[in-house]
């Protein structure tokens, strides 16, 4: 079926999914063009086939003159140019065609590169941004894991810290208890070789009494 202008106007293209599609402006404005030219080479066709028409039918009219003089035996010598002109318009209708579909020929190849060209950009932006998107997650990735062992590090530390003041803290309870319990056994001692009322008294008010703080000394 032959492409008209109209087929052209009314060509609706469908919409892409999951990837860029074309600039709607730029295939309008292409479309326009191709009107255009479409609409010009019909032009010329109708041109033509309007002048064979007319080639065809002069045709007859010139064979009349040639009829009257075959009596007269004077065959004039415009005939036989009127027979070659005849044939001409009609050798060219062919030539029309073919040029017409060579026309809408390149025409099609035209939109056809347009469109592998179009493919091909959106094929190369997907790709440039997909290895964006690989490069920004691996960056994220990478910083996430360097800040994770930072705060690693940072809580290894407040624990060895902690550990050490908890070791301090068993110390210093454990020599609590010793210190507590040689002053409790001290005390007893005291107690036990000290007879009882002896020395009760004397010197009473003077005595220094035993202090825990410094467990006995």
């Amino acid at each position: 079926m032959a492409l008209t202008p109209e087929d052209v106007v009314n060509k609706r293209f469908q919409s892409t999914k999951f990837r860029e599609g074309y600039d709607q402006d730029e295939v309008d404005d292409f479309l326009d063009e191709v009107v255009v030219e479409l609409r010009r080479l019909t032009q010329e066709n109708e041109d033509l086939k309007s002048r064979l028409s007319g080639g065809e039918t002069a045709a007859p009219v010139a064979a009349a003159p040639a009829q009257v003089a075959e009596p007269v035996n004077t065959p004039e010598p415009v005939a036989e140019p009127v027979a070659a002109v005849v044939p001409a318009p009609v050798a060219v209708a062919p030539v029309t065609e073919v040029d017409e579909t060579a026309g809408t020929t390149n025409l099609l190849q035209l939109a056809r590169r347009l469109h592998e060209e179009h493919v091909k950009e959106g094929a190369e932006k997907r790709d440039a941004l997909i290895a964006e998107g690989h490069a920004t997650a691996a960056r994220v990735i990478a910083e996430s894991e360097a800040k994770q062992r930072a705060q690693i590090n940072v809580l290894d530390q407040e624990r060895s810290v902690l550990e050490n003041k908890i070791e301090g803290l068993r110390n210093f309870e454990r020599e609590y208890r010793e210190k507590l319990k040689s002053y409790i056994e001290g005390q007893l001692r005291d107690l036990d070789s000290t007879p009882v009322g002896a020395g009760a008294g004397k010197d009473s008010g003077n005595s220094p009494k035993a202090s825990f703080q410094g467990f006995g000394a």
